[in-house]
């Protein structure tokens, strides 16, 4: 839905329109929103997807991992403008990349295909961006969130591997793990995306920290997969985790003595001893 509104005068001319898109009863943004959805057969899962995804969005991009079964037909009857877009490599990390190259709005918002994420929620992340964030994080553990489908390993690693990169990185992360997230295009010049799986979370969340992005945690509530089997691995994949965690260098040297360097540029010269 989309909707003209004449701007608050402001000095500039009264006849120039602005295209807004009411997204709640007390707000409405400008910039265009897409959605991408990594996807490999998971045509069952998808209605439940496609049926939260709230109708201002400005485009869906579906990442179609090779599927085999009829998950690019079913995404095109429940949205019939939806961006199919078929991914050569192998992985979550992969996709996300591919679909993010195609993406055509200024915002970005990222979904899983397995019904576990409420498309209702994408309000919250967008009101964060448009309210000066770079990058709206997903959180099950902030106060407001939940997830119903997390062992209490999954948890105790989840934790483990948080607590590594906010003590590494000087974050303030409640929850790493974990892929409903949103963002301006513009932080994907700065984060340089380089992985292929599941580990490809853990890169941005470190990697907007580094590079001084403003992150605002969106409590989020993770439901059960509704249809099929998940292919991520605990083990395995908190492995691969905690190696990304491991191999990039924290810069929190480098930020204070840039602060430093500000302090004493901005401090008289019968001030330094």
């Amino acid at each position: 839905m989309s909707s003209v509104l004449r701007p608050p005068s402001s000095g500039k001319d009264p006849s120039i329109a602005v295209h807004y898109r009411p997204i709640s009863t007390h707000l409405a943004i400008t910039p265009p929103v897409s959605v991408v959805i990594p996807a490999m057969n998971e045509a069952e899962n998808l209605p439940y997807v496609f049926k939260t995804l709230p109708d201002w969005i400005h485009e869906v991009v579906l990442v179609d991992g090779n599927s085999t079964d009829d998950t690019v037909e079913v995404a095109r009857s429940l949205w019939p403008g939806v961006k199919v877009v078929e991914q050569h490599g192998k992985g979550k990390g992969d996709a996300l990349i591919t679909g993010f190259e195609a993406c055509s709005g200024d915002i970005i918002v990222m979904v899983d295909a397995d019904g576990s994420a409420d498309g209702n929620e994408i309000v919250s992340y967008v009101s964060a961006l448009v309210s000066g964030a770079d990058f709206a994080k997903g959180s099950r553990f902030a106060n407001g969130g939940g997830t119903d489908d997390m062992t209490f390993i999954r948890k105790l690693g989840n934790w483990a591997l948080c607590t590594i990169v906010n003590r590494k990185f000087g974050a303030r992360y409640t929850d790493l793990c974990y892929g409903y997230n949103a963002f301006w295009r513009h932080c994907l010049d700065k984060i340089d995306l380089d992985c292929t799986g599941f580990e490809v979370e853990t890169l941005m969340n470190i990697r907007v920290v580094k590079a001084g992005l403003k992150v605002q945690e969106i409590p989020s509530h993770e439901y059960l997969r509704i249809h099929g089997m998940s292919n991520l691995r605990a083990v395995r994949d908190g492995l691969r985790v905690l190696r990304v965690i491991l191999g990039e260098r924290s810069n929190r040297r480098d930020l204070r003595r840039r602060r430093r360097h500000v302090r004493l540029l901005n401090t008289g010269p019968g001030d330094v001893s």
